[in-house]
């Protein structure tokens, strides 16, 4: 028994928990363009899980429908784990709420790892008033329905930001949706809309070089990577919080033992100094270690608080 132990044990060493998964090419879906938020993340993690597997790691951008195109193309592969969706989790807790969609989220899809986390930044390009928020928000009062503000796809954080902050500051910023960050950035940063909800990684490095202005952040504390830019709570808006994750989704068709041996390998490529750097670096805060029973729970109640959200406000999509 003593030498069958050992044997096992030697096995898991040789093996480690990523080589346990898949001795097959891997395929990392993504819900928005090249260049987003998600794209930049699935790369870097595609990265290091490719070296620790010897596999390569395809990432495929499937931008549209709120994600649910992105989704659509996992729920149609084989659910043997090979193909994973790199995605905020809006794809669960949020979209389905407000647009029409072909799958059950809490029931058809699993989160199987979280990957980073963090708030939104409201940033504003040269179409938007000069000065702070307090200004901004003040010319939006006086100018009812003339100022825009994109959001990076419909049914989303980005969207119920903006939502939210018209209710509580009595004002009527008009919604743009686009299909991911990059053409939504574009826009503000050329006039066409003045604001925009984004994530910090796609929207740190133009507000450092200064083609665009942050004027808030709806993370609870402000972030380290833009200390000088204070939270809507600071500022008066507390109801203006959002937190998002992004992470590793795969098909509720996976059995357990797989799911496993995937979230096991994703933890052991997260924990890599490598990877950690290049997600400071490109703006995430790297989450904590989660089991996928606790981000389970921590899913379903993020999809419970925004239906309430989304029936106290009357949010629809545009």
């Amino acid at each position: 028994m003593k030498r069958a132990f050992l044997f096992a044990a030697l096995l898991a060493l040789v093996a480690g928990p990523a080589g346990a998964w898949t001795d097959k090419p891997v395929r990392f879906i993504v819900p928005g363009p090249p260049g987003g938020t998600s794209d930049l993340l699935a790369r870097m993690l595609g990265d290091t899980v490719s070296k620790k597997l010897g596999q390569p790691v395809i990432v495929e951008n499937k931008p549209g429908g709120g994600g649910s195109l992105a989704v659509a193309a996992l729920l149609a592969a084989q659910p043997d784990g090979n193909t994973l969706l790199v995605s905020p989790q809006n794809v669960i807790t949020e979209v389905p709420l407000v647009l029409p969609v072909a799958y059950d989220p809490l029931h058809d899809l699993t989160p199987v790892a979280e990957i980073g986390r963090g708030g939104l930044v409201l940033v504003a390009g040269p179409g938007a008033p000069q000065g702070a928020l307090k200004e901004v928000v003040e010319h939006a009062r006086a100018n009812r329905g003339k100022l825009a503000y994109a959001s990076y796809s419909p049914g989303t954080a980005s969207h119920f930001a903006g939502l939210v902050l018209n209710r509580r500051a009595n004002i009527d910023l008009q919604h743009v949706p686009y299909k991911g960050s990059p053409p939504a950035l574009n826009d503000v940063m050329g006039g066409q809309v003045a604001l925009m909800f984004d994530g910090l990684p796609t929207s740190l490095a133009l507000v450092r070089a200064g083609r665009l202005r942050a004027l808030a952040v709806t993370s609870a504390m402000r972030s380290p990577l833009l200390p000088q830019v204070p939270t809507f709570a600071e500022l008066g808006y507390p109801e203006v919080a959002f937190t998002n994750w992004i992470g590793v989704i795969a098909s509720a068709k996976v059995v357990d033992g797989r799911l496993a041996r995937i979230h096991a390998a994703l933890l052991d490529a997260l924990h890599d100094p490598g990877l950690r750097k290049r997600l400071a670096d490109a703006g995430f805060e790297a989450s904590p270690p989660t089991t996928v029973a606790d981000l389970r729970r921590a899913v379903r109640a993020d999809h419970e608080r925004n239906a309430r959200l989304v029936r106290d406000f009357a949010i629809k999509a545009d």
